[in-house]
């Protein structure tokens, strides 16, 4: 029986049917809007900062500092940074970030750009989130590490009080700089444990650079308890991921795109719950998928992996959470159902405190349940055996 998320699938193309064809048919369920999914309460697990900032705020930090820019207006700068374009590899996609970094060198540019990060997020019902970045890439003027940390935790705390969203820091260590830089950033996450700092991240190169190389600075997250991230299978293929769970201990799965290609890992990860943090139009532009259509977000969600959506890059991929789900819904054809539960995971796959995160989760759950009798989602009382309807804590 076709499921998604281990609820019976409510769309034309899967419908159950008891053999005879007089069995439980559910109806088609109507096509969400942009604008309704914007209402929606979200996560974003996996949204990097130097890739999620406003054009205008590059344009002017830019102005301000005296920075040379490859052009002076947005549209220019959106060009030349090959904005929401495919790019076709990884390594191409990441060219963007040498002009973000230009004007990420300063506390009060990192406070502010972190500052509008949360407004912007807030203002299309993102709850909670998680911003990734490197600290020692803002550090080619006067900054010391210490200030980059809490230039950004600032920003953020700035925007919880203004916006009322929630976020935290993933500090990542650079695959293609050096193991002994990933060491220090694992270090830095260590002395802000507690202090808007939840977790660590290896980023950057996937290629050709294995995760291996900085079982260090995993080592010594571990020896923290510090929860843990890595992007693996996005450039690379299913050992990538092997390797990030197994020797350097994820938590999470960042991308997981070419999990697909080794049947026992992609059980494994099901079987122990591993979130995956997908970002599907950064996927398509890094060329770690084809097209929107093969992407395997859906065929992991049926299958009932954990699977998260976020943004990746605000700026560079042009998108938002509420895009992204949108894209998942009418692109990928994933239900109200299934759709529901993939925003229900991004709450369960925070990295916060168990009663915290239980506290958050319900109050999502009533707000949801709220939203589908206001939009007629519910099925009625014939639509779905309650046999099909698994406990939430089972999802």
């Amino acid at each position: 029986m076709p499921t998604k998320g281990g609820v019976a699938s409510i769309t034309p193309q899967s419908r159950w049917d008891s053999g005879g064809g007089g069995g439980y048919k559910p109806p088609t369920m109507k096509t969400l809007t942009l604008e309704q999914i914007r209402k929606l309460p979200k996560t974003d697990l996996h949204v990097h900062l130097d890739g999620s900032l406003r054009l205008s705020t590059i344009l002017e930090l830019a102005r301000q500092d005296g920075i040379e820019l490859p052009a002076t207006t947005e549209a220019g700068l959106a060009a030349a940074m090959h904005v929401g374009e495919n790019t076709g590899s990884l390594t191409e996609y990441l060219k963007a970030f040498d002009v973000t970094l230009r004007v990420l060198q300063t506390e009060a540019a990192l406070t502010r750009v972190a500052y509008e990060l949360g407004e912007d997020a807030a203002a299309e019902g993102v709850r909670y989130m998680e911003v990734r970045y490197s600290p020692m890439l803002h550090t080619r003027g006067s900054l010391s590490l210490t200030k980059v940390v809490e230039a950004v935790i600032n920003g953020l705390r700035r925007a919880q009080d203004d916006f009322g969203i929630h976020s935290n820091v993933i500090i990542c260590g650079i695959r293609n700089i050096s193991p002994e830089s990933s060491l220090e950033m694992a270090e830095l996450a260590v002395a802000y444990k507690n202090r808007g700092v939840v977790g660590f991240d290896l980023a950057g190169a996937e290629y050709d650079h294995p995760a291996k190389h900085h079982k260090d600075a995993f080592q010594l997250i571990r020896n923290n308890n510090i929860n843990c991230t890595i992007h693996a299978g996005e450039a690379y293929g299913p050992e990538s991921i092997e390797q990030a769970l197994h020797v350097c201990g994820a938590h999470r799965i960042g991308h997981g795109c070419r999990l697909r290609e080794d049947g026992d890992l992609l059980h494994y990860i099901t079987d122990h719950r591993v979130p995956l943090e997908c970002c599907p139009s950064s996927n398509v532009q890094t060329g770690a998928v084809r097209d929107l259509r093969s992407h395997p977000l859906k065929f992991y969600q049926d299958l009932g992996v954990r699977v998260t959506v976020n943004t990746d890059n605000r700026l560079i991929t042009d998108t938002t959470v509420s895009k992204e789900l949108f894209i998942v819904h009418t692109e990928m054809d994933v239900g109200w159902p299934s759709l529901k539960s993939i925003i229900l995971n991004g709450f369960k796959s925070a990295f916060l405190p168990f009663h915290e995160r239980r506290a958050m989760l319900r109050a999502v759950a009533i707000e949801l349940e709220q939203f589908e009798r206001e939009n007629h989602l519910t099925p009625g009382s014939e639509a779905a055996p309650k046999a099909l309807l698994p406990a939430s804590s089972l999802s």
